[in-house]
């Protein structure tokens, strides 16, 4: 009878750690699979931003390819295609995932993004349009504001432009482009200010001087600007000016701007060389 007791007992302990093992290896197992859940998200979010572009395309065309219904991975490779320039791939990736039942409003603004570098205005703005209008961001506004300026609607481009202004802390990218909106349509005094405006908020902004020298130099105003700039800057910003004043029939203003930035440049500056030699013989002939 003792060995009938013992013998149950016996197996009752063994099912009782016989669960406990189970329930442990379970939470172990669940514990495990967090951790990767977390270190994945970690990788994703460093081979979105990694030097190499193309070692992001190859890491979530894998990743897509082992996964291939995961929106955040499609969205990896999508952003990874553009940042290495292949625009072709980077519109047919965020076409797909704008298609996802998943797909957000800021997925389709990065549609449109992409869109637009691959020149295709008219369905950018069709993406654009199907984005509700609570969705007030930087990046939206933006690029309405471009496809604004691609219909020469310059009433809805100049409302666009500023309100992208006021959704961001760093915006001298979008100042600029609102000041090559200006420069386009011929409203060189107002660019000039966008431009200025733009270099206080970056003043490594170097398409931002050459732009404001460009809408200096259609007002035949051949100073340069009271902006910081290095010795090479200075140079290629007096070339700038100089081509703008033979563009404007100040073709003696002009080829001494040339010769000011060829003795500027801390190297040989071959290509103001060969304008000024492009200019000296025209007038010789």
């Amino acid at each position: 009878m003792r060995k009938v007791i013992l013998t149950s007992l016996t197996l009752s302990g063994a099912m009782i750690l016989t669960g406990c093992g189970q329930s442990d290896f379970g939470d172990v197992e669940r514990a495990s699979t967090s951790v990767n859940v977390i270190d994945e998200n970690n990788l994703n979010d460093v081979m979105l931003t990694a030097t190499d572009p193309t070692e992001s395309v190859s890491y979530f065309t894998r990743a897509v390819a082992g996964a291939p219904g995961r929106i955040d991975l499609m969205r990896g490779l999508a952003k990874s295609l553009v940042r290495a320039r292949n625009i072709t791939a980077g519109v047919q990736a965020w076409r797909n995932v704008a298609k996802h039942a998943d797909a957000t409003s800021s997925d389709r603004v990065d549609y449109a993004d992409a869109l637009i570098r691959a020149g295709d205005w008219k369905e950018a703005q069709a993406q654009l349009n199907l984005v509700p209008p609570t969705h007030e961001t930087y990046k939206r506004y933006r690029l309405e504001a471009m496809v604004a300026d691609s219909n020469q609607d310059w009433k809805k481009a100049d409302s666009f432009y500023e309100t992208a202004v006021g959704l961001t802390t760093k915006p001298s990218s979008v100042l600029n482009n609102w000041g090559y909106s200006k420069l386009t349509r011929g409203e060189f005094s107002s660019a000039e200010r966008l431009f200025a405006e733009a270099i206080t908020y970056d003043s490594g902004l170097f398409t931002a001087k050459n732009n404001l020298v460009l809408s200096r130099g259609a007002q035949g105003k051949y100073e340069l600007p009271v902006v910081s700039m290095t010795q090479i800057e200075r140079a290629h910003l007096l070339y700038t000016m100089g081509l703008s004043a033979v563009k404007s029939g100040d073709i003696t203003i002009g080829k001494g701007l040339i010769k000011e930035a060829i003795d500027t440049h801390p190297q040989h500056f071959e290509i103001a060389v060969r304008s000024l030699r492009a200019l000296e013989s025209n007038v010789t002939n």
